[in-house]
Parts: C-alpha cells; structure tokens; sequence
C-alpha cells in the first residue's frame, strides 16, 4: 500500500510540477476593504458597457444505466472525478503559464533553474492533496490529464523531465496496472466520464 501511494503521488506531482495559473479576463481586486469587479467592456452607441463572455453549456440526457453494476461504476466515477479534475484543470493552466514563461527564457541552464524553481513551489502546494488519492483517483487522474491539455501524462513527463524519467514512471505505472501513455476518448471509451464533466460543469452534480 505504502508503494501504491508513493506512486500515485510521484505521477500526480510530476504532472503537476511542471505544468502560476494563467491570467484571466474577470479578476477582483480589494480596495478600501471593499471586493471589486474589474470587467471587459464594450462601447455601444456611445455608452460604455460591462461586457462578459458566458461560457457553453452543453445539454446531455440522462444516463441510461444498464445494470446495477453500471450505476455503481457511475458513482465512482463522479466520486473520483470530482477529486482529480480540479488538479488536471490546474495542470492545463500551469502548463500554459510555464510554456509562456520557458519561450522568454533562452539559456538552457536558466531554463533547468527557472523549472526546479516551480517543481519546489509546487510540490509545497501539492504534497499533501496528492498523498491522499487512492489508486483509482490517480489512474482517473492519468486520463483527466490528457483530456485538459491534450499531452499524455507521458508525454508530459518526457518533455519536462526527460526520456528517462518518463520512461521509468511509465515502468512504475505498468507494475500497477495503469498506463501513462493513456489518451483521452470522450466519444467512445470514455463517454461516461464525459457525460459526468458536463454535468458537474453545468452544477447538475
């Protein structure tokens, strides 16, 4: 168990380690103890007004379970999604932030300090969080990864770390039964946990 555990938290940090959260266009600022809503706008026959951009939402049917087997997997699946998505969602907008930051940064050995800077600021953040996902979280985890950023787990890992150190978690992952090369199929296998993200982005779950 203690091995389980130590793997599962050393493939969620690396994912995690190397990939500050990207700006965003809505953010609120304090001022004179008051919170405040900065907001995009737009001018409109000379008037200017606050303009926000909704986001989707995507309509799906009820899950048509086929036996009780498949509703107990159901279950799982949101108790284990909504633990690992929040970190995957974190992963994209942290890789998003390094790549920007690694393109202005031309020395190699500046680049190597500036990721061994973020891998010890992340693994502060994220050491305790990610020492509590069972097994099944860590592999759900896996495939959340690849459906936010659209990189494997081991791809990731490759890029940052090396070809070494993938291809040893890659060798860790197989032990266990889980795949780090798994990529994301929400049309097919995959569907249910799609149809789960939907409903817990639309508030349904």
């Amino acid at each position: 168990m203690i091995v389980i555990r130590r793997y599962i938290f050393m493939t969620g940090f690396f994912l995690l380690a190397f990939l500050s959260l990207s700006g965003q266009n809505v953010r609120t600022e304090e001022m004179a103890g008051e919170e405040v809503f900065l907001l995009e706008s737009k001018v409109l026959n000379g008037d200017t007004i606050p303009h926000i951009l909704l986001r989707e939402v995507k309509v799906v049917p009820d899950w048509k379970f086929r036996s009780k087997r498949e509703r107990k997997t159901y279950n799982r699946f949101v108790r284990n999604i909504k633990i690992a998505l929040p970190y995957a969602r974190v992963a994209a907008n942290q890789l998003n932030s390094i790549n920007a930051e690694l393109a202005g940064i031309e020395g190699e050995k500046e680049r190597k300090e500036f990721l061994k800077e973020a891998e010890k600021e992340l693994f502060n953040q994220f050491e305790k969080p990610l020492r509590k996902l069972t097994f099944s979280q860590g592999r759900m985890l896996i495939k959340l990864i690849d459906r936010e950023t659209g990189d494997t787990s081991y791809d990731l890992i490759k890029t940052y770390k090396g070809g070494f150190s993938a291809f040893f978690w890659q060798s860790v992952a197989r032990m266990f039964g889980s795949n780090l090369k798994d990529e994301y199929d929400g049309e097919r296998e995959d569907k249910m946990i799609e149809h789960i993200i939907i409903l817990i982005d639309n508030g349904m779950l």
